[in-house]
């Protein structure tokens, strides 16, 4: 029965180890700014570590004001995202200024595909940070 156990846990162990090696991708929101006519600007930090280059990486968010309402919906298209290294985005979010929002919700990933790949699922690896005042979940 020990060994069985001991069996089991390094076949655990092996398959976390396995998963670290592997990477991951985080999606920063660096800052908000205002933008034309009432819009809010977005930064996004992109790092891609999953070990090959994405060819395809859509977003949809919920942007939620400042009562925690869904004020918008929307897709954005950060592809492509190189191998290991920060990619810098810009979104506008017309129509709610900077102060208006409460958070950013990442409800779904529309695309995530690696170069000459299958698509993949990104929500296994992801990782979300904001630095900005609102925080970005999922």
């Amino acid at each position: 029965m020990k060994t069985i156990i001991s069996a089991a846990l390094a076949i655990l162990l092996g398959a976390g180890m396995a998963q670290a090696q592997e990477g991951g991708l985080t999606v920063e929101l660096n800052k908000l700014e205002p933008g034309d006519g009432g819009a809010c600007r977005a930064f996004f930090l992109f790092r891609n570590d999953l070990g090959r280059t994405l060819e395809a990486f859509e977003m949809s968010l919920a942007i939620l004001d400042g009562q925690g309402i869904i004020d918008q919906l929307l897709t954005v298209d950060a592809a492509p995202l190189p191998l290991e290294r920060t990619t810098l985005k810009l979104f506008e979010f017309s129509g709610i200024a900077c102060d208006g929002i409460s958070e950013i919700l990442l409800h779904d990933i529309a695309a995530c595909r690696p170069q000459n790949g299958e698509e993949m699922d990104c929500f296994a690896v992801l990782e979300l940070h904001s630095k900005a005042a609102a925080p970005l979940v999922k």
